[in-house]
């Protein structure tokens, strides 16, 4: 069984986090520069066993497409022509998941200045994104 990878796409980087092998729990595993995103997660995949990726879907109050959804959509097919044929590639609701990880980090003492540092928050959000799929799913 392999494991999931989510992704918190953003317009200059984005947060990784992968599952245990068992996909119990999420972890968050990386953010790298959005440019670097495919490359990054082909070579992942290439190394350890994965069936699907998350990727965080921006969307509004009401639900629908966000006005960043038009960044993120580029990135996406590039990961899709970068990853082996058949791997899976689905959506997850990411609203509030940075207030989410922020809150995260207070709660587990991070100091201030740390929590400045917007790479450890999109990781963070990666892993929230890929623990709520696989509680509800």
């Amino acid at each position: 069984m392999g494991r999931f990878l989510a992704i918190d796409m953003g317009r200059k980087r984005c947060g990784i986090a992968v599952t245990d092998p068992a996909r119990i729990i999420a972890n968050p595993l990386e953010t790298v520069e959005t440019p670097r995103l495919p490359e990054y997660v082909a070579d992942y995949c290439r190394r350890e066993p994965v069936d699907r990726i998350v990727v965080g879907r921006p969307l509004d109050m009401k639900g629908e497409p966000s006005g960043s959804t038009r960044y993120i959509l580029p990135t996406l097919g590039r990961l899709r022509k970068a990853l082996p044929e058949g791997m899976e590639i689905v959506w997850a609701d990411e609203r509030f998941t940075s207030v989410l990880a922020h809150r995260a980090m207070i709660d587990g003492g991070m100091r201030r200045m740390a929590r400045r540092d917007k790479a450890v928050v999109d990781k963070i959000s990666a892993a929230i994104i890929l623990n709520d799929y696989i509680t509800n799913n």
